[in-house]
C-alpha cells in the first residue's frame, strides 16, 4: 500500500483545484475584460504581412487577460491583430474561467471567431491556445465548422490526449465521490482526464482535420498535462516541438511555457508565419 502522504496530499491538491469553482464571488477580483487598447482592438485591420487575426484561447482557471499579458503584446508588437476571449464561465464564479464543459466552450469560441472575422474582414484566423485552450479548439475545428475559418492552431502545453496528473487520476475510484465532485464543480477538468468521453470523441478517427496547420509546443517539465508526450498530435500537417530541444536550459513548466517563456513565444511566431521563420534557440529570449 502506498504511504498515506503520497495519496492524500496529491488528491487534496486536486480537489482544492476543483473547489476554486465554488469560491464566493466576494473573495475574487472583478470580472476580467480585455484591454481597451493594444490587443482586443476591433478596429484593427490585418496587414499584408500578417493577413490573419490571432485569437488567443486561455487555459483552465485562466481568463482573456491574465493568460496573455506577455504573449499578446509580443504578437501585437510584431504587427498582428490580436484578440482573446473568456470562455467556460460558471455561474457565480468570476475571473477563473475555462471550467465549463469543453464542447460548450467550443461553441463560445465559434461565436467569438465569427465576431473577429466579421470585424477584421479576414477570411480566416489563427488560433493560439494554452493548456485546455490548445485542445478545446480542436473540437471547434472538427465538429463546429471551424476548419473552414481557421488557418493554423498552435497549442502550448495542450491537453490533447488528456492528463493523468502524474498518475493521480488513477486513484479517484478509491475515493468515493471525488470524481463526481470534479464533474459537478469543474466539468472541464473531468473532460481533460485521460480516457474521458469528450476526449474519446475528439480523437476518434484521427487527431487533425484537413486544411489546418497544427503546431504543438511542449515542455518536459510539465507537471499538469502528463505524460508530456500525450500533448503531441499525429497527422500529415503537424509540427510537434519539445521546448528543451530548442534550448536545453529552458526549465519552464506548464504555466510558464504559456505565460512568460519568450523561447516558446518565438516558436509561436514561427508557426504563425512559417515563411519568415528563424531558428529558435536559447538566444530567442532576447528577440
Amino acid at each position: 500500500m502506498l504511504p498515506w502522504k503520497r495519496v492524500v496530499r496529491p488528491l487534496t491538491a486536486l480537489l482544492l483545484t476543483a473547489a476554486v469553482a465554488v469560491v464566493p464571488a466576494a473573495t475574487a477580483n472583478a470580472e476580467s475584460t480585455g484591454p481597451s487598447s493594444g490587443w482586443n482592438d476591433f478596429s484593427c485591420r490585418p496587414s499584408a504581412a500578417h493577413p490573419r487575426p490571432v485569437v488567443l484561447v486561455h487555459g483552465t482557471l485562466g481568463n482573456s487577460v491574465d493568460n496573455w499579458v506577455s504573449l499578446a503584446p509580443y504578437l501585437k508588437d510584431r504587427g498582428y491583430c490580436v484578440f482573446s476571449l473568456d470562455y467556460g464561465q460558471l455561474s457565480g464564479v468570476p475571473v477563473f474561467y475555462g471550467l465549463g464543459p469543453v464542447d460548450k466552450s467550443a461553441e463560445q469560441l465559434s461565436v467569438y471567431v465569427d465576431k473577429v472575422l466579421g470585424a477584421t474582414g479576414a477570411a480566416k484566423a489563427d488560433l493560439v491556445g494554452h493548456s485546455q485552450g490548445g485542445m478545446m479548439p480542436r473540437y471547434y475545428l472538427k465538429f463546429l465548422g471551424g476548419a473552414a475559418k481557421v488557418n493554423a492552431l498552435v497549442g502550448i502545453a495542450p491537453s490533447n490526449h488528456g492528463t493523468d496528473l502524474n498518475g493521480l487520476t488513477s486513484l479517484l475510484p478509491y475515493f468515493p465521490g471525488a470524481e463526481d465532485l470534479i464533474k459537478a464543480t469543474t466539468p472541464a477538468m473531468a473532460d481533460q482526464i485521460t480516457g474521458s468521453d469528450l476526449l474519446t470523441k475528439l480523437n476518434a478517427g484521427g487527431d487533425t482535420v484537413p486544411g489546418v496547420h497544427y503546431t504543438v509546443i511542449a515542455t518536459k517539465y510539465d507537471e499538469v498535462v502528463t505524460p508530456w508526450r500525450s500533448q503531441f498530435l499525429s497527422g500529415t500537417d503537424v509540427k510537434n516541438v519539445l521546448l528543451q530541444d530548442l534550448c536545453s536550459l529552458d526549465l519552464s513548466e506548464h504555466v510558464a511555457i504559456g505565460t512568460t517563456d519568450r523561447i516558446a513565444f518565438h516558436e509561436v511566431a514561427n508557426a504563425l508565419d512559417p515563411a519568415h521563420a528563424t531558428p529558435t534557440t536559447c538566444a530567442s529570449v532576447f528577440s
